[in-house]
Order: C-alpha cells, then sequence, then structure tokens
C-alpha cells in the first residue's frame, strides 16, 4: 500500500489521529471490539431505563448507541465531541437505527464552553483523556457535569500494553513510531493505569471500582490493527521526524511478510482500563 496517498498533514489542534473517512470507519470497528468491555463498565452503574446520559468524546457514535439501547425511548444520550463532521455522521446512524433520543454538540471540552443538558445521571468518557492536554481539567470538568447521585464512568488505553509476543522487529519499529508519535503530541500513553490517580488529582477520591480488558488474538488478525494505528499517527509521526514514507512503506511490507510468516504469534491490543465513581446525594 502507497503512502503517497494517504493524508500527510497534521491537525491543527494537534490530535495525533486523522480526521478522514478511513479513519473514522477503524475509529467505528475499534468502539465494536470494545463494546463488551465497555457494556461490562456501564453495568456497574446500574443505568435507569429513562436516565439522560453524556457520551463525552462521542466519536464515531458506538457508545452512545449502547447507552440508548440502555436508557430506552424515554431516555436521553447528548454526544459532545470536538469533531462536528464525525458527530454528524454518527447521529445519522443513530437516527436511522430508531434511537432518536440522541443527540450530538460540537463542544470542545478543554474550552469553557457549556454541556447542552446538564447535570447527567451518567457522564461516559471512552478514549478521552489519552487525547487531551489537561486530564485532570477535563475530568473535574465532567465531573461538574454529573448530577447528585449519578456517576462517571471512564475508559482508557494503556498504549505501553501493546506487544507481540514471539519478539517481531517490526513490532519493535511499531512501537518506536506509533508511542512515540502519541507522546510527541503531549499525550500519556499510560493515561489508562492512571486513572486512579487521575481522579484523585481531580478531587474526585479513589475510584467506586476499576475494570481492565484485553484482546489477545493472533498476529494474523491483531496484524490489521496494528497497521490502522501506524496509519492514523503517520501524518503527525511524519512531522515529527520519527519515521519516512520511504520506511513507512518498508514497515508495512515487513508487517505483511511477519503475518504470512509468523501468523500464530501473540498479539496484544493496548490495555482498555476503566474507573468509576458515583456522586453522592445532596
Amino acid at each position: 500500500m502507497s503512502t503517497t496517498s494517504r493524508n500527510t498533514t497534521t491537525q491543527p489542534d494537534g490530535y495525533v489521529l486523522g480526521r478522514t473517512q478511513p479513519e473514522y470507519e477503524r475509529l467505528q470497528a475499534q468502539s465494536r471490539v470494545w463494546e463488551e468491555a465497555t457494556g461490562r463498565l456501564l453495568d456497574q452503574v446500574e443505568l435507569a431505563r429513562g436516565a439522560r446520559c453524556l457520551d463525552a468524546g462521542s466519536g464515531p457514535g458506538e457508545t452512545m448507541r449502547q447507552l440508548a439501547q440502555r436508557v430506552g425511548p424515554a431516555g436521553e444520550v447528548v454526544g459532545v465531541d470536538v469533531d462536528a463532521a464525525l458527530g454528524a455522521q454518527a447521529i445519522a446512524m443513530l437516527h436511522g437505527a430508531g434511537h432518536g433520543q440522541c443527540s450530538f454538540a460540537a463542544v470542545d471540552l478543554e474550552s469553557e464552553e457549556p454541556i447542552p443538558g446538564a447535570p447527567f445521571d451518567l457522564v461516559h468518557a471512552r478514549l478521552l483523556l489519552l487525547h487531551v492536554s489537561d486530564p485532570v481539567a477535563v475530568l473535574r470538568r465532567l465531573w461538574s457535569a454529573v448530577a447528585p447521585g449519578g456517576h462517571l464512568s471512564v475508559h482508557d488505553y494503556d498504549l505501553s500494553a501493546a506487544d507481540v509476543v514471539p519478539p517481531l522487529t517490526t513490532m519493535e519499529e511499531w512501537k518506536r513510531v506509533v508511542l512515540g508519535a502519541f507522546t510527541g503530541a503531549g499525550c500519556d500513553i499510560r493515561t489508562g493505569q492512571r486513572l486512579p490517580l487521575l481522579f484523585a488529582r481531580a478531587g474526585l477520591g479513589a475510584p467506586d471500582g476499576t475494570d481492565v480488558a484485553g484482546r489477545l488474538e493472533p498476529l494474523r488478525t491483531a496484524g490489521a490493527m496494528l497497521a490502522g494505528v501506524h496509519t492514523s499517527v503517520l501524518p503527525a509521526a511524519l512531522a515529527m521526524g520519527l519515521t519516512t514514507p520511504a520506511a513507512a512503506e518498508r514497515w508495512l511490507d515487513g508487517l505483511a511478510q511477519d503475518v504470512r510468516d509468523h501468523g500464530d504469534h501473540s498479539g496484544l491490543w493496548p490495555l482498555l482500563i476503566g474507573a468509576w465513581k458515583r456522586k453522592q446525594a445532596r
């Protein structure tokens, strides 16, 4: 696959992943991979029919769909995301599937913009804190949008866990380029593991509970995840000087060869780590 046809511009807001249709489709596929883990976290807060929910950093809308299924037609699900185009696609998908209780607003959660509809019975954020410059400030803002007696639930990655065993040089190069791009953009690649610390620093206290989800599969299928993430961060990695188009092309060829020759190697995805907290009723 040629790298010359890919988007090679970085995002003006420093977002390390692309905002292209292929990237939207990758995010949607990734969301479906984590559907069971997300449902398990949502089950911990015993979300009632008719509840009002906020999906902070709603992305392709897959978590909004899970929330809508739980709260039913009498409930309400508001998605907020800085990416208005992705939000519009998500709402079209959700309304087309009959989830008319869902709405979307383009909101930058790192700004002082008001969160429409607050407070909520549940505020949920999946893979949001990894991408913000001040996760403690964003956590405080999300907590302020939780109604008394409601819950905040957060899911985020520990990207450092991603690996292949037995080791392969292509995986080492993936870690150098991909993790380097996230780190270079100011992201904490171990945000998920740091959730209890972030809760404490935000003044929330210790989480009421935590959950760790992993996905281990043969390289023959995990290779698609590795290639997709590499492609998504490539514009940022190029801008940072972490790789070159020619080196990226060689890496993709090498990964394809490893998938053919070492497809039985074990590929571990980043860990998806969750935490939740109930706000005391007044």
